[in-house]
């Protein structure tokens, strides 16, 4: 009885801690802190998501931001363009109706939504097609290629941001972190530059990546409004509201059924690419021979997995590269096929082929900068050292005030440089002061080593 008695306590005692962790817990992670009433929630999102005005024009600028960071490369640029897009605001808009069921909130964010999307790719494929930088950088380049934490950063951003919006006082910095975080701007403006440089395969990429963010950040904000249990939009019309409810839920599959195919084939690619890299660095490893390459392809229809590896130094043994090949079951790689290129007859490549490429690749480049140097040189304005030359002037011919010298480029019609040129304008020490106009001009000429020199002389009064 008094072992049973001790176990009665321990059993309430154990309970009693429970339910304070839990009630503390409780507390601790609770949203009911600071939360906005449902309409006033709804009323803001709603006017984030027009895009009317200042909205439009913030929107355009934001745009054309993004596409001069990713056309130089500047990280800190496309930061600023992400800070002040309003670009968020259709997307909560489409996950806030749908949690609440408004069907003309989902109507006006679709619709907005679709706006945005034509006047950013407009904006930044314009942008693209006039600028004389056509490179692709990496800042543009990581547009191209969504990753599986992509869609993570997406979906607890988007969390974040709708939290953000339900509480009453929204002056935090989750909204702007969320705008950095998300990424949604950078990938319109490469699919921008996709059309503008005729190359799809970026356009096709960076609204892949757009699209992504896109639902995912939608699908948490109805989440969390379902989380949060804001009521539901009664409709007085059963028949209407039996239509508009289908209606909903069809766009909800069309919507986010692909998204989360998508999530899925991603997770799995990078599982697979993971597993690839282990498996080469563990596999691969010898003293003489190292891995310099390595391309990873995951199955696509009927083609399997590939794994595609480069060597340089001491070539492999056949029996070797078999014995590898036989280890890809132990790392989970059934199904994928392995290709092994080193030094052979067939396909030779040693130090002495790489030490050449590097040495043609830098003349070029040597070569390169070198034609930019001259043609620059041909372009600026060149400083003849005016501040020596006036003094000298001033011993030479003391009738002289002030002196100003520029040597530019003159050029015809069709943009061509023909000679350069020397500019001269002086200005007498006072009115009655004459100065021997070529005198002067010979003495520059001698003096500068430039033969065609404009002088102009002007009279004291005419100096404002």
């Amino acid at each position: 009885m008094e072992n049973n008695s001790d176990t009665k306590k321990v059993k309430n005692s154990f309970s009693a801690w429970f339910e304070d962790l839990k009630e503390f817990m409780s507390g601790r992670f609770s949203l009911e802190e600071d939360k906005a009433q449902r309409d006033e929630v709804v009323a803001t999102v709603e006017k984030g998501v027009v895009f009317r005005g200042v909205n439009l024009w913030v929107l355009i600028f934001a745009t054309m931001i993004a596409s001069l960071g990713l056309n130089v490369n500047s990280a800190a640029v496309i930061i600023g363009a992400m800070l002040i897009s309003p670009i968020m605001g259709p997307i909560m808009g489409v996950g806030l109706s749908l949690g609440i069921n408004d069907f003309d909130l989902l109507k006006k964010s679709l619709r907005n939504f679709t706006l945005m999307f034509i006047v950013a790719i407009v904006t930044s494929t314009v942008y693209f097609f006039i600028s004389p930088l056509g490179d692709a950088r990496s800042e543009l380049l990581a547009r191209t290629v969504p990753t599986t934490y992509d869609v993570l950063i997406a979906l607890f951003g988007g969390l974040a941001g709708i939290v953000a919006q339900s509480r009453r006082d929204r002056t935090s910095t989750v909204i702007p972190g969320v705008a950095i975080a998300t990424a949604l701007i950078p990938p319109l403006c490469t699919a921008g530059y996709g059309l503008a440089t005729g190359q799809f395969r970026y356009f096709l990429g960076a609204f892949y990546l757009f699209f992504i963010n896109s639902v995912f950040i939608a699908l948490a904000t109805y989440l969390m409004v379902r989380f949060l249990k804001y009521e539901k939009k009664a409709f007085l019309d059963p028949v209407k509201e039996r239509n508009v409810r289908r209606t909903m839920l069809l766009i909800t599959l069309v919507t986010f059924i692909p998204s989360v195919v998508i999530g899925f084939h991603m997770v799995r690619v990078s599982l697979f690419e993971a597993t690839a890299d282990k498996y080469v660095s563990q596999v691969f490893e010898f003293p003489h021979t190292r891995v310099i390459e390595c391309e990873k392809s995951y199955a696509q229809g009927k083609n399997p997995s590939r794994i595609e590896v480069v060597l340089l130094g001491e070539p492999l043994a056949e029996e070797i590269i078999e014995n590898a090949r036989a280890q890809l079951i132990r790392f989970g790689l059934k199904d994928t096929e392995l290709v092994v290129r080193q030094g052979a007859a067939t396909d030779k490549l040693d130090l002495e082929t790489l030490q050449k490429n590097y040495a043609d690749l830098l003349d070029e480049k040597n070569r390169r900068i070198a034609e930019l140097q001259a043609l620059m040189s041909r372009y600026r304005v060149v400083d003849v050292g005016v501040d020596g030359i006036s003094q000298e002037l001033g011993v030479l011919m003391p009738s002289v005030g002030t002196i100003a010298l520029t040597k530019g480029i003159r050029f015809d019609m069709k943009g061509r440089s023909r000679d350069t040129l020397l500019l001269c304008l002086v200005t007498p020490r006072d009115a009655e002061t004459a100065i021997d106009a070529e005198t002067l001009r010979q003495w520059l000429r001698v003096r500068t080593k430039i033969a065609d020199v404009k002088l102009y002389i002007e009279t004291p009064a005419d100096e404002e």
